[in-house]
């Protein structure tokens, strides 16, 4: 079963997060959740509150399977630190199973691995997206080149719930 790396800043869109995180577990994977350090309390933005298991200074890519990016504002407050942007990096580079809703693509975006995929994402990052070199898809959820699957919104998470654990059993 597989390791997944979980990324989460401060208003995260709870939903988000913590629908598939439920799938990948129920699923038998494992979800450890990397915050700025070590039991970091995060808050997400309808108010649910997550512990952090790791510290991104303790977090090396080559102890993970796969990545989530999770929306909301998290994506964006992450994408400002550095050692998130290289995590980021290291997990696309690796060709690792990566999965990036709404917002969750903007961590991707900072981390210049987009350039040539196939991507979709929130409205509102659409020309980010198209600026960082991938080819914009206006649907529920797409998959790029299987490894990265990417929706737009909570309304498509049983797409992108599903488009990921297909990955997970690959």
């Amino acid at each position: 079963m597989a390791k997944i790396a979980a990324v989460l800043a401060h208003d995260f869109e709870d939903s988000e997060f913590f629908s598939p995180k439920k799938a990948f577990e129920g699923a038998g994977h494992t979800v450890e959740v990397i915050g700025e350090e070590k039991e970091q309390v995060i808050k997400g933005k309808q108010g649910e509150v997550v512990t952090s298991t790791i510290g991104i200074d303790d977090a090396n890519p080559t102890d993970y399977d796969a990545f989530f990016i999770p929306g909301g504002y998290s994506p964006d407050n992450l994408r400002a630190d550095d050692r998130f942007v290289q995590f980021a990096k290291a997990m696309m580079d690796a060709k690792k199973p990566t999965f990036a809703i709404c917002h969750g693509p903007q961590l991707l975006i900072t981390a210049k691995t987009l350039d040539g995929r196939d991507s979709t994402g929130y409205k509102s990052i659409w020309v980010d997206l198209e600026n960082a070199g991938a080819t914009l898809h206006d649907e529920p959820v797409f998959v790029c080149q299987n490894q990265l699957v990417t929706s737009r919104t909570p309304d498509d998470l049983p797409d992108f719930e599903r488009e990921a654990l297909r990955l997970l059993e690959s």
